[in-house]
């Protein structure tokens, strides 16, 4: 009887399997149209040979030595902003990483396309150990995927220790911000405890195999070898959706938490997805034999699912899970599936649960280690020999031991290197006829799509502040109020389809008038075009977004009077200056009509700006005709 292959995953909207098992022959027939990115296998095979990352002589651990970066996006007019919001860990890293420090924005940040050695080489370095005083060790890229891509992040994770934050607000990088700095200044003292949580899920193959061949025996083997930490696991009938909430911010919060899940996948166009894709699914679904149709919320854990007073000021996460850090736009499973590779999401987003753990007003996580894209089950089962734990184990023993976070996931960037040049001269055999064992080459594919899709979302330089052996710890504390204006910093990415207007509300952005009444006057004007230009620039310098909602559309819609109430107010000065007042319902923010307003904000920003470009090609054709 053929072996069979399992993948992590559920569809939350269908209840299936986000990939049904599949034989090796199956999958192999798929990855034959893998594409070999020959500069990427040069330098996988450097590394796999040299076993690099910092040069000789340099201690990872030391900022002062290794150095430390930020990212940010070179076209982005929200950087300023952002960048203000992160200026208490920016003053860390400076002071800690002196000479060694670099903020790369502006001209210096990353530029739409580019690649990792592209990148590098605007910025004198090149492949090869990392030389600090070139670019720093320690890299943190600030800001959305389909700004800043997964692809450029993976690549430079090669030789980089690299790490990414993304949220919608200010006040969450504020308070990610401040989470790092209280911990790294000696007011948080965890006590030296590690969980492993995961279902076990009867009839389902792939939570058996996760729970059985990975959780145990990590569990088993951490607890052995690290005998001042209590490791604690939490796996099958006890790993309730409940349990899972109180170690993400209740009385048992550990420093450490390992989960290995399925993760909540949705249809591109869901209204789930963008929420709740990568929430993990706990033992409270039945599993396939017992469940059909669509997964409840009450069966997962989520960012809705994290408690206002949630205590995780110092922990760290690691997700075995799908989707468990993120999800790209286009699938990355194939490029030979039926129909080619498909758009699965309207755009690339960082996962909700790990940004609310890191972002928590009283006190985020320090960093979240998870899987972009699909995660597989086969990869910590080599072919025939049974467990692959190594690199797992390595990863959160270097974790337990006060190391970076970056540096302890180099395990996984070696791993990745030596399997993708296995991978690579493996498909290069098949495809000039060679007779390939399927199976081999199904147990080194998903282990290299494992390897490559980890990422860290938070700093990277980041370590768990732990109290020492034998030592009392104090109470986990909770951050000071971070006052920054809860002003969205919405992606640049495509956005998803709003959902229709509740009854009575009524969008107003005031521009349409000013637009017409320019129009004109643009038309009109001949020697007194320079008058002209200034009174249109004046009159659209500062724009003004309301909302407004009514009890009595049809009064309002003819024109005819009737009650209204404004509900949200964005007013943005040509200067940069900006006033925004967010709609709320019950004390809680009003997602629904804060998304309308936002989505009206950047329609009238988009409209503004390609007015001056109008006005723009309107100048220059008249001047050209009058000839001045």
């Amino acid at each position: 009887m053929e072996e069979y292959l399992y993948f992590n995953g559920i569809n939350g909207a269908s209840g299936d399997y986000e990939l049904p098992p599949m034989t090796p022959h199956q999958l192999a027939a798929i990855i034959t149209g893998e594409e070999i990115d020959r500069g990427l296998l040069n330098e996988l095979k450097q590394r796999r040979l040299a076993h690099w990352a910092v040069r000789a002589g340099v201690d990872a651990l030391d900022l002062a030595q290794a150095g430390w970066g930020v990212i940010f996006a070179a076209r982005d007019e929200r950087v300023p902003a952002i960048r203000e919001a992160l200026s208490e860990l920016l003053a860390l890293r400076q002071q800690q990483a002196g000479e060694r420090y670099r903020e790369y924005r502006g001209a210096d940040g990353y530029r739409p396309g580019e690649s990792k050695n592209d990148f590098l080489a605007r910025h004198g370095a090149g492949p090869g150990p990392v030389e600090p005083d070139r670019v720093p060790y320690y890299l943190l890229i600030v800001g959305d995927p389909e700004t800043i891509p997964y692809r450029f992040q993976n690549q430079l994770d090669v030789q980089y220790a690299v790490g990414r934050i993304c949220f919608d607000t200010l006040e969450e990088y504020a308070c990610y911000a401040r989470s790092v700095v209280e911990a790294e200044a000696g007011k948080v003292a965890l006590p030296r405890q590690a969980t492993f949580f995961g279902a076990r899920t009867p009839g389902d193959r792939a939570t058996e195999l996760s729970a059985d061949h990975m959780l145990r025996p990590l569990a088993e083997q951490l607890a052995a070898d690290r005998p001042d930490w209590t490791v604690q696991r939490v796996i099958g009938e006890a790993a309730t959706k409940r349990r899972f909430c109180d170690l993400l911010g209740g009385a048992h919060t550990p420093a450490l938490v390992y989960a290995a899940c399925h993760g909540m996948g949705f249809p591109n166009g869901d209204r789930r997805q963008l929420p709740h894709q990568g929430a993990l699914l706990c033992q409270d679904w039945p599993g396939p034999e017992r469940h059909r149709g669509p997964i409840p919320e009450d069966f997962y854990v989520s960012a809705d699912d994290i408690a206002s007073d949630a205590r995780l000021l110092g922990s760290m996460a690691f997700f075995f899970a799908c989707y468990g850090a993120g999800t790209p736009r286009v699938d990355e499973f194939a490029r030979r599936m039926p129909g080619g590779r498909t758009e699965i999401a309207p755009y690339a987003f960082v996962s909700r649960l790990p940004r609310r753990l890191l972002s928590h007003p009283k006190g985020g996580m320090l960093a979240v280690v998870g899987h972009v894209e699909r995660a597989w089950s086969y990869s910590f089962l080599w072919e025939r020999a049974g467990e692959q734990l190594a690199v797992f184990e390595s990863t959160l023993k270097r974790l337990m031991e006060g190391a970076t976070v970056g540096w302890a996931v180099e395990y996984f960037n070696d791993r990745y290197a030596e399997i993708a040049s296995d991978l690579t001269v493996l498909l290069e055999e098949r495809e000039f006829g060679a007779q390939v064992d399927e199976l081999t080459l199904a147990a080194l594919w998903t282990a290299n799509n494992d390897a490559r899709a980890y990422v860290i979302i938070g700093d990277p330089a980041v370590r768990l502040p732990l109290a020492r052996p034998g030592e009392e710890p104090p109470a986990r504390p909770e951050i000071a109020h971070t006052p920054v204006l809860s002003t969205p910093v919405a992606s640049k990415a495509p956005v998803a389809p709003a959902p229709a207007p509740e009854k009575g509300v009524e969008i107003a952005f005031g521009l349409r008038d000013e637009w017409e009444e320019l129009g004109r006057s643009i038309k009109q004007f001949t020697a007194q075009l320079a008058a002209a230009l200034g009174d249109a620039a004046t009159q659209i310098a500062t724009l003004e977004v309301k909302t407004y909602s009514t009890d009595d559309l049809d009064a309002v819609a003819h024109g005819t009077g009737g009650p209204r109430t404004l509900r949200a107010y964005t007013r943005i000065a040509f200067d940069g200056d900006v006033e925004v007042y967010v709609p709320e319902r019950g004390g809680e923010v009003d997602q629904v009509l804060w998304k309308i307003h936002t989505d009206m904000v950047r329609e009238a920003q988009a409209n503004r700006a390609q007015f001056f470009r109008t006005m723009g090609e309107l100048a220059v054709g008249l001047l050209k005709s009058l000839k001045l």
